[in-house]
């Protein structure tokens, strides 16, 4: 027979045949499940495996939601969230290992459909007792006199708010970094503790707010508003699972910019 795998000491790895027919098996498996998909589909019935990809905030802070709304209707389907940084999202997309992702980024990738989705407001974190705590307001030069949280390099956060001091001659040089933290949940408890101030959704800062122990506030004359898009292979055809996913995030994520209120 044609040897799939090679055993290098206590580590196991395909051989180029085995990554063929691992690469072949997977489509047909896929196909299988698309099969019995739509067969269900056809007896009137939505059920099967639903696999999204997404980023930080709508993976954490909007797909949830969605998501419980969706099985209330459709508890026949089964769905595995995938949460990772926009790129690697839409790598696996692109690899045909997600069939959708949200993300929060776009950029020019020819082999992918792009559809805007929603959008969220930025708004500056701080700790809840920060002398900017009690403005409605605050402008760039009082940010780069803060000690800053900057995200991760694949932040789409962290794309925006660099956008926005490019437009008024400022760059992150400009800012004083005291750490670079790759996750809202982690900066958000950083800002609380007093460690430096950031630039979150306001989305992710409503339980904070509600609870008054961070506040968010807006930066003035400043675009600092983040677009989310939902992505998909071109020319693919999708499941029928997914397809009514789809649908039903185009109706419900009709909605308007996602605002966390005052701080």
């Amino acid at each position: 027979g044609i040897k799939l795998l090679d055993r290098l000491g206590r580590q196991v790895e395909p051989t180029p045949a085995g990554r063929l027919f691992y690469r072949h098996g997977s489509t047909i498996l896929a196909d299988t499940q698309r099969a019995v998909e739509a067969m269900e589909q056809f007896s009137g019935r939505i059920a099967g495996r639903l696999l999204i990809g997404s980023s930080t905030i709508p993976g954490t802070y909007i797909l949830p939601d969605l998501i419980g709304r969706f099985h209330q209707r459709y508890p026949a389907v089964r769905t595995t969230l995938l949460i990772n940084g926009s790129r690697t999202i839409a790598q696996k997309v692109l690899a045909g290992e997600l069939e959708l992702g949200l993300v929060g980024a776009k950029w020019n990738e020819s082999g992918l459909e792009w559809k805007e989705i929603f959008a969220d407001e930025l708004v500056l974190a701080v700790r809840a007792g920060h002398p900017l705590a009690v403005r409605e307001t605050v402008t760039l030069e009082d940010v780069v006199k803060e000690p800053f949280i900057l995200r991760e390099q694949e932040s789409g956060t962290r794309k925006v708010f660099a956008e926005v001091l490019k437009a008024h001659g400022l760059t992150e040089n400009d800012l004083h970094e005291v750490a670079e933290i790759g996750s809202t949940a982690a900066i958000k408890e950083a800002v609380k503790a007093g460690i430096g101030v950031s630039i979150l959704s306001s989305r992710a800062l409503r339980d904070g707010i509600a609870c008054k122990t961070i506040a968010g506030i807006k930066l003035q004359n400043a675009d600092l508003y983040r677009h989310f898009y939902m992505i998909s292979r071109k020319n693919r055809e999708l499941s029928p699972v997914t397809a009514v996913f789809m649908e039903y995030l185009h109706k419900k994520a009709a909605f308007p910019v996602l605002d966390a209120g005052s701080g």
